[in-house]
This record gives C-alpha cells, sequence and structure tokens, in this order.
C-alpha cells in the first residue's frame, strides 16, 4: 500500500472536504483518505500509482499540491477497527430481535412484529455487508450499498404479498401485549444501536450511512407497532395490524431508496 500527502491551499472547511471526497470517490485504487483540514493537508492510502489522484486533485483547483509519495506498511487502521466493534454489537442485536420478534410474531398471530423482524434480518444483513466494507475501496464501499438496498426492497415485496394474504384470509386477532412488549424492547435495542453508530468517527461514509438509515427506520417502526397494539385491543379487530405490516414495508422501500441513492 501506498500513502501520499497532498497539500490543499484552499480546504478551510468541510465543504472542500466533501468536493474532495465526491471528486476522489469513483477512483477504486483509494483505501482511505485522513483529512487534516487545520493544517490544509490530505493523506491518501492507495494500492496503485499516484498519477489519477493527483490530476483529479489538480482539477479541483484547491491549490493542491504533493508533498511526499512512499510505501507504507499499514494494512489496519484504528478508526476502522472501531468501525468493526460497532458493526458487530448491532449486528448481534439485530440478529438477535430477529429471532425473538419473528417467534413472537408467529405466536402472536402479529403481522406487525412478523414484518419488523424480517426488517431486522435485513438490518443484520446490511451490518454483515458492511463489515465487509471496512478497509475497502470506496467503489466496493458504494457496490456494497446498493446490494443493501435491492436486498431491502425484495424483503418489502415478501411482506407485502403475505399482508395481503392474511388481509384476505380469517386470520385471529394478534395478541395485542406481547405486541406491545416486544415492540418496547426492540425500541430499546434500536434506540441503542443508533447512539453507538453515530459515535462512529466514519458515519459520513457510504456504507455506515446505510447502516444508521436502516437503525433510524427501526425506531419509527418500533413506535408504529406499539401504536397498533394498542388499537388492535381497542377496536378488538386486527387491521391496525395488518396496516402497520403494510406501513412497515413502504418504510423499508423508502430506506432502501435512499440507499440506492448514496450508491451513485
Amino acid at each position: 500500500m501506498k500513502k501520499s500527502i497532498f497539500e490543499i491551499t484552499k480546504m478551510d472547511c468541510p465543504s472542500e472536504e466533501n468536493l474532495i471526497r465526491m471528486k476522489l470517490g469513483g477512483i477504486s485504487s483509494i483505501v482511505k483518505l485522513d483529512f487534516d483540514i487545520p493544517n490544509r493537508k490530505l493523506i491518501v492510502y492507495h494500492s496503485e500509482k499516484i498519477n489519477e489522484i493527483e490530476t483529479s486533485i489538480l482539477e479541483l483547483n484547491l491549490g493542491g499540491k504533493i508533498l511526499s509519495s512512499e510505501e507504507t506498511d499499514v494494512i489496519e487502521f484504528e478508526e476502522e477497527t472501531n468501525q468493526k466493534k460497532l458493526l458487530w454489537s448491532v449486528l448481534g442485536i439485530n440478529f438477535a430481535f430477529f429471532i425473538i420478534e419473528m417467534t413472537t410474531g408467529i405466536i402472536s398471530k402479529s403481522m406487525g412484529l412478523v414484518a419488523d423482524s424480517l426488517d431486522m434480518l435485513a438490518d443484520s444483513f446490511v451490518y454483515g455487508i458492511s463489515l465487509l466494507a471496512v478497509g475497502g475501496t470506496l467503489t466496493k464501499k458504494k457496490q456494497i450499498a446498493k446490494l443493501a438496498g435491492f436486498f431491502q426492497i425484495a424483503l418489502a415485496v415478501i411482506g407485502f404479498i403475505e399482508v395481503l394474504r392474511r388481509f384476505f384470509g380469517n386470520e385471529k386477532l394478534p395478541n395485542f401485549s406481547t405486541m406491545i412488549i416486544v415492540s418496547i424492547l426492540a425500541l430499546v435495542a434500536n434506540g441503542f444501536c443508533l447512539y453507538i453508530l453515530q459515535k462512529s468517527k466514519s458515519k459520513e461514509e457510504v456504507h455506515m450511512k446505510a447502516s444508521m438509515i436502516f437503525t433510524s427506520n427501526d425506531v419509527i417502526i418500533n413506535l408504529g407497532v406499539i401504536s397498533a397494539g394498542i388499537l388492535v385491543n381497542w377496536l378488538n379487530s386486527s387491521k391496525p395490524d395488518l396496516i402497520i405490516g403494510s406501513i412497515v414495508f413502504v418504510l423499508v422501500i423508502q430506506g432502501a431508496l435512499r440507499i440506492l441513492k448514496l450508491s451513485k
């Protein structure tokens, strides 16, 4: 791996940083970008020759010039190690709640819980492929985010089919107390996941943004299932549970479209 240091004389604030990130985002050889805005320096870790990177930086007209370029033995960064720890934590929490909500959803006849469990499974998948993205090239991270988006859409379609089957079928009334209790526990778990993801210094990277979008959706979904449980008991009807199940999958698709937009 190579380490190249650039001086960017007109890099005064995060606006220039974002401009540089966008310009260099399509260069597959780049492994990591380190910005030192106070000292107006950019450190680029890359696997191939510096020519394409240097040309792209010069095209920005930000007063960029290369200071040094040398081989480095760095193969893993402290920041990446922290990313992996965070992602393993949220993956474990989400997969555990996938099992809990799927089991209790089937037992209690709640489409809301079943839908949320599938969303938890999708999140586990997202966190898993985000782990694969850590330390990879920027292009690879965008490809992984795109895969996550399409996976969410596929799950949403399956969910809508199940909602329709239950709507036109003769399903028993779901157990409202199970819906509420399990969703409150899931809400606490998702709130904790969102908190630890926001602690990451790399939360602006596309695969980390994807993870945060999924978890933010989960918090909204949990509140919806709790509300549906209350309405199931109040109205003595399964319709609120089916409605929240449908809404869950709409949110899943919206999140997927946002992630696909990030991956462009």
